[in-house]
């Protein structure tokens, strides 16, 4: 039986990136698996690792108490103990209201955002408290002593989210999932699932409605008529051919999930009934709605005449949080400047020490809908490298309207340096203070790029873009265009406040990283 191949995910929604030799390696490293486990389960284990909620709790329960009867030991204060004791018990309760241990969560996220969150609900709680008992020790120590508590609960998720992913690209922690629709869905479910890790699915198996070949490269484990078999969708015997047919196929198969895609040729009474079927079987049963690349919270669902219906909130274009963005950005640019003026001063004279030239360079770029702007950088090259660059046309190694070379003899040695720790980007923070570049968003493309793009491509100028974004945390220069696209477009469409805090603390992780950077 063969398998679908799962990639490295790509930064949107995971920490690796969805590349064809990435796509390779995987499927051979699960075919190797499969081999080597004939006796088994070819998927290994498929529970998460039983450490992951007595480690969360246990650096959650350090995180907060010991700091906490530190600084209160340290500032002399009374009642070290009791505050101690209310912190800890807090800070579980909220995270256990919020449902951080729960098995079907651990090492789902990276925690960044989820801790921010829980810790200002503690605040909150800690603040009443503190009003309901005179509690009167200094704020600044108390917020001192519960300054570490999100920091390690975030460092804690991130390693175990890192060890999931990596779990999952070795075909461990998965759920086998057969998949259920007309072909063209199915077709599309299988791809959609294949591109990428930070989920739990693998398809092991496929059935199709109707006539039709199986293209999405899954074995078909049956086959359902195109027809319902019965005038109320259940067949003449009452059992529904249907569904003893998918949960027999379910059966052989040992999977985990029947994950069911609607059509034109399944719906109505007949998704219902194979519903039931699949359900009184003791199956678990997903519904693949159809929409792709829209973040969750955009999403609310509601009922109409009997009709789950799905209200999918437009991109945030316009309104207060945009306001608010601007505003970071160009405060986080000032200030950046300012923090770093002593590093941009002796990158600039090395800069000019290595090599010829200006220390920066500027160029003509494409900002918010298309509107140019001069971006400055770091300058990374040759004095007259644009002017070389059509001699070396024919070694361009990426797809699309992009030129990238790994090997680039254009570039300096110290641009070496710069580009692999992106410090050669950092003199866009003045573009980012003036209000042409956001600190967060797509790669800023060249004029040229957008004369080629088409009316989809075009869509990623519809935000401002970014000093980092999702392409920089994803592989930069080793993703293709298609994938650079797929990630600048569905950050577009889903960018948020909470999002962009993600990227650029996933940001500081690419730079150590240095990979894609050339």
């Amino acid at each position: 039986m063969s398998e679908v191949g799962r990639p490295a995910e790509p930064g949107a929604a995971g920490s690796g990136r969805d590349t064809a030799p990435e796509r390779h390696a995987v499927r051979g490293n699960r075919e190797s698996h499969r081999e080597s486990s004939r006796d088994g389960d070819p998927y290994g284990n498929r529970d998460k690792a039983g450490w992951y909620g007595p480690v969360a709790l246990a650096v959650d329960t350090a995180g907060i108490a010991l700091p906490v009867a530190l600084c209160f030991h340290r500032a002399g204060l009374p009642h070290a103990g009791a505050a101690t004791a209310t912190a800890t018990v807090m800070w579980l309760a909220v995270l256990a209201t919020h449902r951080r241990y729960g098995r079907r969560w651990l090492g789902e996220s990276r925690g960044v955002l989820t801790a921010l969150h829980d810790w200002l609900t503690l605040l909150g709680l800690l603040a009443v408290v503190r009003g309901l008992t005179g509690e009167d020790s200094p704020p600044a120590v108390a917020l001192l002593a519960l300054a570490p508590a999100p920091l390690l609960t975030t460092v804690c998720r991130a390693l175990t989210h890192r060890h999931l992913t990596g779990q999952r690209r070795e075909a461990h922690v998965v759920q086998r999932a057969l998949v259920v629709g007309e072909g063209s869905a199915v077709d599309r479910v299988v791809e959609q699932l294949a591109s990428r890790t930070d989920h739990p699915y693998v398809v092991i198996g496929a059935v199709p409605v109707g006539p039709g070949a199986n293209r999405s490269g899954v074995p078909e484990a049956g086959r359902l008529e195109a027809a319902p078999p019965g005038p109320d969708g259940s067949g003449p015997d009452g059992g529904g051919p249907d569904g003893t047919a998918v949960v027999s196929a379910a059966r052989q198969h040992a999977a985990d999930t029947v994950l069911v895609a609607p059509g034109s040729l399944l719906c109505g009474q007949r998704l219902r009934t194979l519903t039931w079927a699949v359900q009184d079987a003791g199956l678990p049963l997903v519904i693949s709605s159809g929409l792709a690349d829209v973040a969750l919270r955009r999403v609310r669902p509601s009922t109409a005449a009997g009709l789950h219906l799905l209200h999918v909130d437009p991109p945030l274009r316009r309104g207060p949080q945009l306001a608010l963005k601007s505003a970071l950005d160009r405060t986080g640019a000032v200030l950046g400047l300012v923090l770093l003026a002593p590093l941009l001063a002796l990158i600039a004279l090395v800069i000019r020490l290595d090599s010829p030239g200006p220390a920066l360079y500027r160029q003509t770029r494409a900002g918010h809908r298309g509107a140019p702007f001069t971006m400055w950088k770091f300058r990374s090259m040759v004095v007259d490298a644009d002017r070389l660059r059509p001699q070396l046309a024919a070694a361009n190694e990426v797809d699309g309207p992009l030129f990238k070379m790994r090997a680039d003899p254009r570039i300096t040695r110290v641009g070496r340096v710069l580009r692999r720790t992106s410090l050669d980007e950092l003199p866009q923070l003045v573009n980012v203070a003036r209000g042409q570049m956001s600190l967060v968003g797509p790669r800023p493309p060249l004029p040229d790029e957008v004369a080629a793009y088409g009316s989809t491509a075009l869509r990623r100028l519809l935000v401002k873009p970014g000093l980092t974004g999702p392409w920089q945390v994803s592989g930069r220069s080793d993703l293709s265009w298609d994938e650079s696209l797929a990630l600048d477009l569905r950050y577009a469409d889903n960018w948020s406040l909470t999002t962009d805090l993600d990227l650029l603390a996933r940001t500081v992780r690419a730079v150590v990283d240095g990979r894609g950077a050339y």
